[in-house]
């Protein structure tokens, strides 16, 4: 059915439903996520796609990808030495929002100086994205979303952003440093110069900055975003699954060899760890229901009539979970994707796990280089151990549903450094 919609119905299956959330945090939906289907969100997704979201606009934040990497495995480092165990949730969670932080915005969000509270408030934000809204079910009742301060909560949260925004931009206008590090300085450079083919206002510059965050970005209610619940879910199957670990790891060391530093080209070179990544998404789709879509004309698909303006859901779970097209569907092996043309994006339509057609993800390219990236230093500099009483047979792996399905309980391992440094060959 999502082959034929792409096929045939695409343009119809194109808007989103205008929630009252989505209309006030992201200024009247004028962000790529949550913009109607037209013009506006054609030359918005445009920008974002060439100027934000490239491959080459990504591969130029491979020095913040390695920086984050460095900071990571530092402190897994430390805790190997002292024979501690670590939160890894926390620890995948806390990279993850650095690096999109600092890619959207220049700034890590857990600045010690206490001046960015980026972390709590994207925190903020999506919970108040998540929370059920009752005059979105039912019109007439929207006074019960006042009466309840819920539409205060948000009005709260999005002047805050306000203050936040104009703060960085003020900071950005003061710098001596205006080259294009983040996607903040780089909209604000393009719209200054008069390079870009649409007028963004303000507030539009705001409301695309803040979708890219919230693909990416934070926790939401004892959860975690989009990447971080990934890289969670990578690490936990690897540790139930020994003979995986075993095998990726063995691929990663003989790319990497003995240097000091894993590269693009290394990257490059592991494709059974890119299985593993593929696998895990087929498993644990970090948006199991995708973006809800909102039908722009009356459609008959599959046999079933379908009215206008309809909220529609895609269940790319259960499509990942489909006995007729996966075999042994409840498993994890990443040897499938040896086997199969399907890539992060499948012309079959069985994959889908950054969305399709029109309205896919826009930062697939992004999310996959952090997570190789991450994944790929964290099997090559070290093994990795369950605390006692733990073993692969009994590993929690219970989940949570949200915006997200993420991990009920936390990932705690114990991280043994293999000291490579030793052996590297150090110019």
């Amino acid at each position: 059915m999502v082959k034929e919609i792409v096929k045939n119905h695409d343009v119809d299956f194109s808007d989103r439903p205008s929630t009252t959330a989505a209309n006030i945090l992201f200024y009247g939906c004028t962000d790529v996520g949550f913009a109607p289907y037209g013009e506006y969100w054609r030359q918005a997704r445009k920008v974002c796609v060439t100027e934000l979201l490239s491959l080459r606009r990504v591969n130029s934040f491979q020095f913040l990808r390695d920086d984050e990497v460095e900071v990571t495995i530092d402190k897994l480092r430390r805790a190997s030495f002292k024979g501690e165990a670590v939160n890894l949730t926390e620890l995948l969670m806390v990279a993850s929002n650095n690096l999109v932080s600092r890619s959207a915005l220049g700034r890590k969000f857990d600045d010690e100086d206490g001046k960015i509270k980026f972390g709590l408030l994207a925190r903020r934000f999506l919970i108040l994205m998540m929370t059920f809204c009752v005059g979105d079910m039912f019109p007439y009742l929207k006074w019960v979303d006042v009466l309840r301060g819920f539409t205060s909560s948000l009005k709260q949260v999005k002047n805050e952003f306000d203050t936040f925004f104009d703060q960085i931009r003020e900071e950005d206008r003061s710098s001596q440093n205006k080259g294009e590090r983040d996607f903040f300085s780089i909209l604000l450079k393009l719209q200054e110069n008069g390079l870009l083919e649409m007028d963004l206002t303000p507030d539009n510059i705001k409301a695309i900055i803040l979708i890219h965050v919230s693909f990416f970005q934070d926790m939401f209610v004892g959860g975690t975003d989009t990447t971080s619940t990934t890289l969670e879910w990578v690490m936990a199957e690897l540790m139930k699954n020994t003979n995986v670990m075993k095998k990726v790891q063995k691929e990663i060391r003989n790319v990497v060899g003995k240097k000091a530093q894993i590269d693009m080209k290394d990257v490059d070179e592991m494709n059974y760890l890119k299985c593993v990544i593929k696998e895990t998404l087929r498993l644990h789709p970090a948006v199991p229901l995708l973006v809800p879509r909102r039908t722009r004309s009356k459609i008959n698909l599959g046999g079933y009539e379908i009215p206008s303006n309809i909220m529609v859901f895609f269940n790319s779970w259960a499509i990942h979970r489909d006995p007729e097209v996966w075999e042994k569907p409840e498993e994890f092996i990443p040897e499938r994707f040896e086997k199969r043309s399907a890539d992060f994006k499948s012309q079959d339509f069985e994959y889908i796990p950054f969305g399709f057609g029109r309205r896919g993800c826009p930062g697939m390219a992004f999310a996959v280089a952090s997570i190789v990236d991450l994944v790929a230093n964290l099997l090559y500099w070290f093994d990795w151990k369950l605390p006692d009483g733990e073993n692969a047979e009994n590993l929690d792996m219970d989940e949570v549903y949200g915006l997200t399905v993420f991990k009920k309980a936390p990932l705690r391992v114990f991280p043994i450094f293999r000291n490579f440094e030793s052996q590297v060959d150090r110019v």
